[in-house]
């Protein structure tokens, strides 16, 4: 979804993008890449202003089990791997890698979250920091940038999939007790803020989240609110643990209270930094 988004965004703007595929390439703007065999040919990043890497995939798809989690890590980790080992063979690199992280690099805890927050625990946590880890293999000519995106809000689904359709339906309302903090931002200001990294002189991590906090009990109610629905149906902890297992704690009831500084400090301004501004885009695509 980020992908496609900042591909379109990029291309509006007069920008060429080549995407890699796993497939044959059957497109001129298409080169093949096999990143589990670690297969990129150096001459494909030869010139390029720019290589994004969004790749992964998806953290709450499905319920973990130890072959899940092994690819949850081998998707991110060799992809990675693959894209700075090309850049090396590259004879003209590119300036700028931007490698996506995500706020599950803070683990679940209280206070609020700063790129200068150390890592959390668990899963997810750990994911991050090997994946960061795996960005910044790339030459030290690089620009290495690894945004640290929160929850990205959409009518399209994207994190908030499974409980957009509820909401529609009036059905839907917070996990758990609705106090822990979600890391917001719409995915038209994701796609600005990356486009934004990749024109700043940013570098490391960058937390990429909207300025307002909020936590799950108030993010459901103002996109209730917005499509003019109830929230009323609370889901259980319990209830999630049984259904998703440790996915629940790491993901779902995780609570982040992350702000974006160094985006605040460059300057960039969001479309929607505010709750009821972002609610109100989602709830019109709802109603």
């Amino acid at each position: 979804m980020i992908g496609s988004a900042l591909a379109e965004s990029l291309r509006g703007k007069g920008h060429e993008v080549v995407r890699l595929v796993r497939r044959p390439a059957s497109a001129s703007d298409e080169r093949f890449w096999d990143p589990a065999a670690g297969v990129l040919d150096g001459e494909v990043l030869d010139g390029a202003g720019a290589v994004v890497n969004l790749s992964g995939a998806g953290i709450g798809d499905r319920r973990w089990t130890k072959a899940r989690l092994r690819e949850l890590a081998s998707s991110r980790l060799r992809t990675t791997q693959t894209l700075t080992a090309a850049m090396s063979r590259a004879q003209d690199p590119p300036p700028v890698f931007l490698s996506q992280s995500a706020s599950g690099y803070y683990g679940s805890r209280p206070g609020v979250l700063r790129e200068d927050s150390g890592p959390g625990t668990g899963v997810l946590s750990r994911l991050c920091v090997e994946w960061e880890a795996a960005a910044h293999t790339a030459p030290s000519t690089v620009r290495v940038v690894t945004p640290r995106t929160g929850v990205v809000l959409s009518p399209r689904g994207g994190a908030l999939g499974p409980l957009l359709p509820l909401l529609k339906l009036g059905l839907g309302g917070p996990f758990g007790n609705g106090r822990q903090y979600w890391p917001w931002i719409t995915l038209p200001d994701e796609v600005a803020a990356l486009e934004f990294l990749l024109g700043s002189g940013l570098e490391g991590p960058v937390n990429v989240c909207a300025p307002e906090s909020a936590d799950v009990n108030a993010l459901v109610a103002a996109l209730a609110r917005a499509a003019h629905r109830p929230a009323f149906f609370r889901v259980p902890a319990p209830a999630l643990r049984l259904v998703l297992g440790r996915l629940a704690d790491e993901l779902v009831l995780a609570s982040q209270r992350m702000e974006p500084a160094r985006l605040l400090d460059a300057g960039f301004r969001w479309q929607h930094a505010a709750l009821t501004d972002a609610a109100a885009w989602v709830g019109a695509e709802l109603r």
